[in-house]
């Protein structure tokens, strides 16, 4: 018998305004696809190879994109594939604190080379309150008032990660709580390598799963809006987009550390799972304009992104230079150090979207951390 892998998948079929249901079956001997429609009970999509669906983006929780359908994988579709794909995948909280904030991306390039995934990200300000809550458990320790203050003294990135056993992967990842112990135990951790002490020791951790789902609720809570607010200053600001091929090839990592080695200000960050009606609003502008206009809405929408808000006197022009040329093969040519030279594939798939017009910055800020952050 030939492996099969099976999930129950939910698209929205925005033509028809319903959520549509299926079973998506992927066959990893040749990475072909085959759909089939649960209500209507027949053969949606026969089995097809299809090169841009791999094993590992396969668990219940994820969006995947099969022939530019966004899928919702909501459930395992047989017993088979949960104990297979489903027994170890594990999400818990990474917590970025203040003292590190500016190495995010080197953080987040130790995630993904630990074979972890974020599927979340936010950057905030957490209150004096906001932080003794997270850290009630600490309450009695000698260092709460510290912890509570210093977690509270500036920005700090939360993320969901996904993996198997994540908990325990990205705690070792971490090393010691304490720094100095984590150079002598762990020296290739990120504490060791990062971190100064005790307080200030690069980033949090869940303890355990029932842990990670209560901290993963603080930050990412299921009802829109009650989660701590974006750091967006919506002044001097442009946009900038980490496209979902550059998420999925692991690159966000570098190409942060591409922006703040730069000199520029990263202001605000936070993960979107843009839907199709968003994405063709947001490039309206190019509609009509540039021919790649319905393959780069396809493209935002085809997983999750990461934006960006770029702080700075005259930051939509600098950071537009910085970015590059439209096209990755011309900004190689003539100007290699830019982002879409490093990191683009095609015209397309440019690594980023960064503002074109000066005066629509602040609007492009607004329209994610603002509209669909609300």
């Amino acid at each position: 018998m030939e492996d099969r892998f099976a999930f129950l998948a939910e698209w929205y079929d925005p033509a028809a305004g319903l959520l549509r249901r299926y079973q998506l079956f992927f066959y990893p001997k040749d990475g072909s696809v085959e759909m089939f429609d649960v209500k209507n009970q027949r053969i949606f999509l026969r089995r097809t190879k299809y090169d841009d669906l791999h094993q590992e983006d396969l668990f219940v929780g994820n969006r995947v994109n099969v022939f530019s359908r966004q899928l919702n994988l909501i459930d395992y579709g047989d017993q088979y594939t949960a104990n297979k794909l489903g027994s170890k995948k594990e999400r818990t909280l990474a917590l970025i604190k203040p003292d590190v904030v500016t190495k995010m991306g080197d953080v987040i390039d130790l995630i993904y080379s630990s074979s972890l995934i974020v599927t979340k990200a936010k950057m905030t300000t957490l209150t004096w309150s906001q932080a003794a809550d997270f850290y009630v458990e600490h309450q009695s320790k000698p260092f709460f008032n510290n912890l509570v203050q210093f977690a509270s003294s500036g920005p700090v990135v939360a993320m969901e990660l996904m993996g198997d056993e994540a908990v325990s992967t990205w705690r070792r990842l971490l090393g010691p709580a304490d720094s100095a112990a984590a150079r002598k135990e762990a020296p290739q951790s990120i504490r060791a390598q990062f971190g100064t002490d005790v307080v200030k020791n690069v980033g949090h951790g869940s303890e355990s799963l029932s842990a990670a789902a209560r901290e993963l609720e603080f930050f990412f809570p299921s009802t829109i809006g009650h989660g701590p607010p974006n750091t967006a200053t919506f002044t001097d600001c442009t946009c900038c987009i980490i496209k979902p091929h550059a998420l999925s090839e692991g690159l966000a990592g570098k190409i942060l550390n591409s922006i703040s080695a730069a000199g520029f200000e990263i202001s605000a960050l936070e993960m979107f799972n843009v839907d199709r009606a968003n994405a063709e609003e947001f490039f309206e502008v190019y509609k009509g304009v540039v021919t790649e206009y319905h393959s780069m809405v396809t493209e935002l929408c085809s997983g999750p992104c990461m934006v960006l808000e770029i702080h700075g006197t005259d930051a939509p022009r600098t950071f537009r230079e910085f970015c590059g040329p439209a096209d990755p093969e011309i900004a190689r040519h003539l100007r290699p150090n830019t982002l879409r030279a490093l990191y683009g594939k095609d015209k397309v798939r440019n690594a980023v979207h960064c503002t074109d017009l000066p005066e629509d910055g602040v609007l492009e800020v607004q329209y994610f951390f603002k509209i669909l952050d609300g």
